[in-house]
């Protein structure tokens, strides 16, 4: 009957002993946070996105509380807010260049080809897997609003041409639509680099044009009519390289037969309504 009762003991002797040592490990070990990072954190957005680099809000205003990191890197907050965390933490607000997210395709549906219907699940990763969703090009857009319904900032419509429209001034390029797109279409670039390439065709010349009117044949017009150095040739595609080159022109557009290479000065496929406007 003893064994019944010293075990319960042992057990319970166990538990104060290592419940002291927390408490005093608690007290003498423990880190206080600085205030001011709370404080910090009240003002931010509290969306969590991500666009910042760090994994929430908590851990941004860490950095900032730091001066590991500007203010304006937060690209969700509005201009006042960012003003009142420099002031709370005495510190230069710097300046944030606007990114937004763009597509690197222009093959909806009046321009790509279909080889098959695709009847299954609403989804651009389910179609992907099931014979690439029907289209001809293998790597455009399907149009199935993954990227639409993984944004968390209503950024993005899918308009009448099954192509995905971004707000720009909703766009708080978090990136959830490049991780949510199974195709990788989406690219966040600088709102001020208006030279944009709207595919991703492995293909060239008429084999490429032949799945999608909009499609970079591979022709290089837009090289030869770019400053020197400003674009270039890369596995049947134009990469254009703001480090390398020249200052960007309209002139590197015009005489592109297809669209494939594009100057935007705002939206893309800003002719295209979105659906239900």
């Amino acid at each position: 009957m003893s064994n019944f009762f010293i075990a319960p003991a042992i057990m319970t002797g166990i538990g104060l002993v290592f419940a002291v040592i927390l408490t005093v490990a608690y007290r003498f070990l423990r880190v206080q946070e600085d205030p001011r990072i709370e404080e910090t954190e009240d003002l931010l957005p509290g969306s969590n996105c991500g666009a910042c680099g760090e994994p929430g809000c908590h851990a941004f205003a860490e950095k900032l509380v730091a001066h590991a990191v500007k203010p304006s890197l937060c690209s969700v907050a509005s201009a006042d807010a960012i003003e009142s965390v420099a002031e709370l933490l005495d510190v230069d607000p710097g300046q944030q260049e606007k990114r937004v997210a763009r597509l690197h395709c222009a093959g909806g549906r009046a321009q790509a080809y279909q080889i098959a219907e695709y009847r299954g699940f609403e989804s651009c990763v389910a179609a992907s897997v099931v014979s690439g969703g029907g289209k001809g090009c293998s790597w455009g857009c399907l149009g199935l609003a993954d990227c639409q319904d993984a944004c968390g900032f209503d950024a993005i419509t899918m308009n009448d041409n099954g192509l995905p429209s971004v707000d720009i001034v909703k766009c708080t390029s978090c990136g959830d639509c490049v991780d949510a797109c199974p195709r990788d279409l989406f690219e966040l670039v600088p709102l001020n680099q208006h030279l944009f390439v709207q595919c991703k065709a492995p293909l060239a010349g008429e084999m490429a044009v032949s799945l999608c009117m909009a499609a970079c044949d591979g022709c290089e017009r837009c090289v030869a009519d770019a400053a020197p150095g400003l674009i270039r040739m890369q596995d049947n595609l134009p990469v254009v390289d703001y480090s390398a080159g020249g200052p960007a022109r309209p002139d590197a557009t015009f005489r592109c037969p297809t669209g494939a290479i594009q100057w935007l000065e705002g939206p893309q496929f800003v002719e295209d309504r979105a659906v239900g406007s």
